[in-house]
């Protein structure tokens, strides 16, 4: 099954103004839908059944504070001239807290051979571009150092994700409850 580890966007009023923002952009791509917004802390790939009890047993030790955020600025990878996602960043201590915790699932997971192929980079994902778009940098700069919601993030997830043609299908194999 494919694999993930991530922080989920819950609060409703962020999701609208997310979904708010994705009518506004004007840009030929796919929205994330609202159920499926969250960060990928680490993504596990195709795993056997046999390693998924594994992993749990080690992300169960996982330990972190409640993780407040603002979610502000919108920006492309690699870059608006030449997008294939479009992101919505956070604030400075929340991008610190959103690392540390990464980083702690990565140190958790590598025992068992995971590891991430790049440094994390807080972001939430708002659009996938299939196809090549030209610059989009215009576009981006309407929603420049805007406050687009606030999340508290008390819950990491361990999710498997079904790919389909209508787009993806997460669940939860595991949740991970912050420090009270």
């Amino acid at each position: 099954m494919r694999t993930f580890v991530a922080v989920e966007i819950c609060n409703e009023s962020t999701l609208n103004a997310i979904a708010k923002l994705q009518s506004e952009l004007k840009i030929k791509a796919k929205p994330v839908s609202k159920e499926n917004m969250h960060f990928t802390l680490l993504f596990l790939g195709e795993i056997s059944d046999d390693m998924s009890p594994k992993i749990m047993e080690s992300l169960s030790s996982v330990s972190f504070n409640p993780i407040e955020m603002k979610l502000i600025d919108v920006g492309a990878f690699p870059n608006p001239k030449s997008p294939r996602v479009v992101w919505i960043g956070v604030n400075k201590d929340a991008a610190k807290n959103l690392v540390d915790l990464a980083v702690q699932v990565e140190e958790k997971l590598r025992p068992l051979g995971f590891r991430s192929d790049k440094p994390f980079k807080p972001h939430l994902t708002i659009f996938r571009i299939k196809d090549r778009m030209n610059d989009i940098s215009h576009e981006l700069n309407k929603f420049r150092s805007v406050e687009i919601g606030h999340e508290t993030i008390s819950e990491l997830k361990f999710k498997k994700s079904i790919l389909t043609p209508t787009g993806p299908i997460y669940s939860d194999l595991q949740v991970v409850k912050a420090k009270q």
